[in-house]
C-alpha cells in the first residue's frame, strides 16, 4: 500500500542518514571517533532491520536488541543474514553515549561495525522492492 511504502521509505530515509554519519566519521582520523562509529553503526543497523521486517509484514517487540532482530529477519530469510555476526554491537545503542559507561572502542571495532552496518545495508535495500 502507499502508506506502508511512505513508512518504509522513511525508516530507510533515518538509516541511511546513520550511514551517511559513518562515512563521513571514519574519512579523516576515524580513531577520535569510534564510540560514535560504533553508535551510528547500531543505529543503522537497528532501524534498517526494522525496515526488513515492515517489509515482510512481520511482527515484532519495540525492542533495540540487535539479536532479536536479525533472528527475526533470518527466520525470513535464511539466506541473507546466515553469515551476520553483530558480536557486541548491542552494547552500543546506549552504552557510548554517556559519561558514566565510559567506552572507547578499538578502532578496528569500530571499523568492523561501519562495515556490518554498510552489509545490512545493501542485504536489506535490495530486499526491498517499491512499486
Amino acid at each position: 500500500s502507499p502508506e506502508k511504502e511512505d513508512y518504509l521509505r522513511k525508516w530507510l530515509i533515518k538509516a541511511n542518514e546513520d550511514i551517511d554519519v559513518i562515512n563521513y566519521l571514519s574519512k579523516e582520523h576515524p580513531e577520535q571517533y569510534t564510540s560514535a562509529l560504533c553508535f551510528h553503526s547500531q543505529q543503522a543497523v537497528e532501524k534498517f532491520l526494522k525496515a526488513f521486517l515492515i517489509y515482510y509484514d512481520a511482527e515484532f517487540k519495540k525492542v533495540h536488541d540487535l539479536d532479536y532482530l536479525l533472528t527475526l529477519c533470518t527466520d525470513i530469510d535464511q539466506t541473507k543474514f546466515r553469515d551476520i555476526d553483530l558480536k557486541s554491537l548491542n552494547d552500543y545503542g546506549v552504552s557510548v553515549r554517556y559519561p558514566d559507561d565510559f567506552l572507547l572502542p578499538a578502532l578496528a571495532e569500530s571499523l568492523y561495525y561501519k562495515d556490518a552496518a554498510l552489509e545490512i545495508k545493501h542485504i536489506v535495500e535490495d530486499s526491498i522492492k517499491f512499486e
